[in-house]
C-alpha cells in the first residue's frame, strides 16, 4: 500500500511524514510532492492508493489533481486538506468523490483513523476487484450477508425468541455455511463517550476507532467473530462462535476488563461489557432475547463487567422508596445540596445490597422529580416550563442507562432548581426582565400567561410579584409601553392609524382608540392632526 503526499509547504509533508506512523497503518511507500505536476509524474510512474493533498496551492490546486485522477480512472482514495471551511470547496470534494474533507490545522490523531479508513477502504476495493476478476463475486457480499443475517436475529429477539424454523430459512437465504449445532455466544459493550470527544463530535470516526479495538481485542483461537453490530445508539453486539466449548467466562470477562481499559484513554469514554450465555445456534433465539432483555432492565455502574447467568440466578428487586418526608422537609428548608446528597447516597445503597434495575430505578426517579416539582410550585414556579427543553430531554432519556446518568440528571434537576429559586427570590430582578421583555416585543400577543412562561412562574404569582415591585399591574404596564411606542410612531412616521394599533399590538383598531384616549386625552386621529399643528409642543 503506498502513499502520495502534496503540499507546497515543506513543513507540513515534513511533519506528516514524522508524526505519522506509516509502516503501523500499513504503508510501505511514503511519497511526496509539492505541486501538481510533480504529483502528476509521481501517479503515472508508481502505483498508489491513497492521496493526502492541500487544496490551496499556487501551481494549480488539489481540487484540479483529484479532477484529473477520476479522468485517469485511478482507483485511489484522497483526502483533502484546507485552511478554509469553504462549502465550494466541500461541495467540489464531494463531486469528486474524495474519501474525506480534513481541516488544518492538522489534528494527527484523527488524521490517523481517517487515514485507516481509507487504508481499509482501499483494500477493500482491491479485493472486490480481485473477486471479480477471478470469478469469486459472492465473497464480496459475505461479510454484508452475516450482518444482515445477525442483525435480523437481534432485532427480532427484542420481542420474543427467534424460532428455530426461522433460523434455518435465514441460512438458507443467506448460503450461509452454519450448522444449528454450533456454539454461539453473544457479548454486548455498552460505551458512554465523554463530553466534548470524538464520540460526541464525530462519530462515525469514533465507531471506525471503537471497531479498531473491538476486532483487535476479539482474536483467540478458541473462537471466530461472526458479526459485531450497533444495535441502538453506543450500543454493540459481537457474536462470537466457538471452536470447542468454553469451560467457563473467565476468557470473555478477560477480555471485557482489557476493552474498559483501552476505552478511556483510546476512545475518551467509559465502557461496560455484558457476557450473554453460550449454546447451540438453533438456540439463539433465547440467548440474544436473554441478553437484550437484561441490557434494558440492568442498572449499571460505569466500568464493569457483567453476566446474563448472573443476573438469572437474581431475584426481581422490588422498590423501597427512601424517606421522602425526610426528602421534603430538606427541600423545604431550602438545603437542596443536602437533599442531593442524601438521594446520591440511597441510590448507591440501593446498588450496594442490588436491590435496583431499571423499573425500580424508574419508579425512584420520578419520586425525585415529583419532591422537586412540589417544593417549585410552592415557590410559584413553573416546574414543567423550567425544565422544557433539549438538555433536560437529553439527561431525562439517557438517566436510566447507569448510575452515573442518573447521578447527573440529578444534578442537573437539583442545581436548576437552586439557580432559579435564588432567581425568584429576588423579585426585583424578575420584574426588570419582564419590563425588558415588554418594551422588546410590544407588538406581540403578551398575555399575562405568555408573560409568565418567559421567567418559569405562576401567572397569579407573577402577577402579584409585579406590582408589588413597580406599584402598577402587569395589563396597566403592557398599555402604557404600548401607547408610548403609538406615540412614538404617530410623531415620527406617515404610517396610518391602523397600521401603528396593529403594531403596537391592538388588531381590534376600536380598542386601540379608546385606551390611546384613556391614556392621552386625544384620540390617535386627533393626536396626529396635533402633532402636525404643533410638533415641537408635543414632542416636549
Amino acid at each position: 500500500m503506498n502513499i502520495l503526499l502534496v503540499d507546497d509547504d515543506y513543513y507540513v509533508i515534513a511533519a506528516l511524514q514524522k508524526k505519522i506512523d506509516w509502516p503501523q497503518l500499513g504503508i510501505k511507500t511514503v511519497y511526496t510532492a509539492n505541486n501538481v505536476a510533480q504529483a502528476r509524474e509521481i501517479l503515472e510512474k508508481h502505483p498508489v492508493q491513497i492521496l493526502i493533498s492541500d487544496i490551496e496551492m499556487p501551481q494549480g490546486s488539489g481540487l484540479e489533481l483529484l479532477a484529473w485522477i477520476r479522468e485517469q480512472n485511478l482507483s485511489i482514495q484522497a483526502i483533502l486538506l484546507t485552511n478554509y471551511a469553504d462549502f465550494n470547496y466541500a461541495q467540489k470534494a464531494i463531486e469528486l468523490q474524495s474519501f474525506e474533507y480534513f481541516l488544518k490545522p492538522i489534528e494527527f490523531d484523527k488524521l490517523m483513523l481517517i487515514i485507516q479508513k481509507a487504508v481499509a477502504r482501499a483494500k477493500e476495493q482491491q479485493i472486490n476487484e480481485e473477486a471479480i476478476l477471478g470469478g469469486y463475486f459472492w465473497q464480496k457480499n459475505q461479510s454484508k450477508n452475516l450482518e444482515h443475517f445477525w442483525r435480523k436475529l437481534a432485532s427480532g429477539s427484542t420481542s420474543s425468541p427467534v424460532k428455530q424454523a426461522e433460523i434455518s430459512r435465514a441460512i438458507e437465504e443467506q448460503n450461509l455455511s452454519y450448522q444449528m449445532g454450533d456454539l454461539i455466544q453473544p457479548v454486548l459493550f455498552n460505551v458512554f463517550p465523554h463530553n466534548g470527544s470524538m464520540g460526541k463530535e464525530e462519530k462515525d470516526l469514533f465507531d471506525f476507532a471503537l471497531l479498531n479495538v473491538l476486532y483487535e481485542l476479539l482474536q483467540h483461537p478458541g473462537y471466530t467473530v461472526q458479526s459485531i453490530l450497533e444495535i441502538k445508539e453506543y450500543n454493540w453486539i459481537a457474536i462470537l462462535k466457538w471452536n470447542e466449548p468454553p469451560l467457563d467466562n473467565a476468557l470473555l470477562q478477560a477480555t471485557g476488563t482489557s476493552f474498559i481499559q483501552k476505552a478511556v484513554p483510546y476512545l475518551k469514554c467509559d465502557a461496560c461489557c455484558t457476557i450473554g450465555l453460550t449454546g447451540e445456534l438453533q438456540q439463539v433465539g433465547s440467548i440474544l432475547k436473554q441478553l437484550l432483555n437484561m441490557d434494558e432492565e440492568l442498572t449499571r455502574c460505569r466500568n464493569q463487567t457483567y453476566l446474563v447467568e448472573n443476573d438469572l440466578r437474581q431475584p426481581k428487586s422490588t422498590y423501597t422508596p427512601p424517606d421522602l418526608a425526610q426528602l421534603e422537609e430538606l427541600l423545604n428548608q431550602n438545603r437542596l445540596a443536602v437533599f442531593l446528597e442524601e438521594a446520591i447516597r440511597y441510590l448507591r445503597s440501593m446498588l450496594s445490597y442490588k436491590s435496583l434495575d431499571t423499573p425500580v430505578l424508574g419508579l425512584f426517579r420520578l419520586d425525585m422529580v415529583q419532591l422537586v416539582y412540589s417544593f417549585l410550585k410552592l415557590k410559584g414556579i413553573q416546574a414543567h416550563k423550567l425544565y422544557a427543553g433539549k438538555a433536560n430531554d437529553k439527561l431525562l432519556l439517557h438517566s436510566l442507562r447507569s448510575i452515573e446518568d442518573m447521578e447527573e440528571y440529578l444534578k442537573y434537576l437539583v442545581n436548576t432548581a437552586m439557580e432559579y429559586r435564588d432567581f425568584a427570590a429576588q423579585p426585583k430582578s424578575i420584574a426588570e426582565e419582564i419590563k425588558q421583555y415588554i418594551h422588546e416585543h410590544y407588538g406581540d400577543d403578551l398575555t399575562r400567561n405568555d408573560l409568565a412562561e418567559i421567567v418559569y412562574l405562576n401567572p397569579d404569582y407573577l402577577a402579584r410579584l409585579f406590582k408589588r415591585e413597580t406599584g402598577i399591574s402587569l395589563g396597566s404596564y403592557v398599555i402604557q409601553v404600548r401607547i408610548a411606542a403609538a406615540r412614538h410612531l404617530l410623531e415620527t412616521t406617515n404610517l396610518s392609524v391602523y397600521t401603528i394599533a396593529s403594531k403596537t399590538g391592538y388588531s381590534n383598531y376600536s380598542y386601540f382608540s379608546k385606551l390611546f384616549k384613556q391614556e392621552v386625552g386625544l384620540s390617535p386621529n386627533e393626536y396626529k392632526k396635533e402633532q402636525q399643528v404643533h410638533p415641537l409642543n408635543l414632542s416636549q
